[in-house]
């Protein structure tokens, strides 16, 4: 095993360390494992909190700060955050405007962010929550009842906590989030498995010359095996793939999502692809972003997601936004 560690049962602490030194714009609780806005709370604005398993970075810590996440709670490699966690982010964000959950579609993290927001109503917190399962891939999965939330959570979190620094209420928040995660649809590849600190070792086995169609953010398989195929014909079956599932009538956000271990020489070409493949359908891009945003570790691949939208989702697109990961119009 090849990883710039010290060992397995650090990295997470040791991340956490990492960030606290290179953001103190932020305000990083290593010991209870917690990232925030220095400036948190913020008077009369709601608050975002999200997190999940660690190894998917910069989401959810690279995403905290004004215009996105007010905290995030990053759990073990691939394991969801414990609800003390999420309390005591929760605590330390709220206003009295409430705090929304954005919770991606995974057991743990749902079961974990139900019993976070009883504990948190019973201190007093008003809690709102949206659920993210974008991923066309497969209905439901071995993490998940369901499907999966991957790419779309970047989309949900950014637009979401664009509402929330203008100032609207929690319940316009919690609309405007699940407007969003209802018109997103993503779909994944993976051209290698990834390996994790504490096995060492690939998630599954994946011979050379093939790739796996269909993937979720934890090494799950997909939807099916197939040979090594260009960028092109990976494109034409992804984004067919999210075209027939969410139809859009109007232009979309694209996210060209890499997985980790995809160089950006690879993923600006497969954007190339996507962008000609949705000109070919005849789906206007609105907006586009690439890059590794929402990974697996060091797994080799990408995902697409697009949203649908409209006059508002693209105002609040737009909107300043000053996170570690993510940053434009400050």
């Amino acid at each position: 095993m090849r990883m710039l560690i010290n060992v397995p049962e650090t990295v997470v602490a040791d991340a956490l360390r990492g960030m606290a030194a290179a953001h103190p714009e932020l305000t990083v609780d290593v010991e209870h494992r917690v990232v925030l806005r220095r400036d948190a709370p913020v008077a009369g604005r709601v608050a975002l909190v999200s997190g999940g398993g660690s190894g998917h970075e910069p989401l959810h810590g690279g995403f905290v700060g004004p215009g996105m996440l007010a905290a995030a709670c990053p759990g073990e490699v691939f394991t969801s955050p414990v609800p003390d966690q999420m309390v005591r982010a929760a605590a330390a964000v709220d206003s009295g405007a409430g705090v929304l959950f954005v919770v991606k579609n995974y057991t743990g993290d749902v079961l974990n962010f139900e019993m976070a927001a009883e504990l948190a109503e019973d201190e007093g917190i008003q809690i709102a929550k949206v659920l993210v399962n974008d991923d066309v891939a497969v209905t439901d999965s071995l993490y998940t009842a369901g499907r999966r939330g991957t790419g779309a959570t970047l989309f949900v979190e950014k637009i979401a906590g664009a509402a929330a620094e203008e100032g609207a209420p929690l319940e316009r928040v919690e609309a405007i989030a699940r407007r969003v995660n209802e018109r997103s649809r993503s779909f994944g590849v993976a051209l290698s498995a990834c390996t994790t600190p504490a096995k060492g070792g690939p998630t599954f086995d994946l011979p050379p010359g093939e790739l796996e169609l269909g993937i979720g953010i934890h090494g799950e398989p997909g939807r099916e095996r197939r040979p090594m195929m260009t960028s092109g014909e990976i494109a034409d079956f992804a984004v067919d793939a999210v075209l027939e599932d969410l139809r859009p009538s109007g232009p979309v956000l694209a996210l060209v999502n890499g997985m980790g271990a995809t160089p950006l020489l690879e993923l600006y070409g497969f954007h190339a692809e996507v962008q000609r493949v949705l000109t070919e359908r005849g789906v206007p891009v609105a907006r586009a972003l690439v890059g590794n945003y929402v990974t697996s570790l060091d797994m080799a691949g990408c995902s697409v997601t697009l949203c649908e939208a409209d006059e508002e989702i693209l105002r609040l697109w737009d909107a300043p936004v000053q996170t570690p990961a993510l940053r434009w119009g400050r």
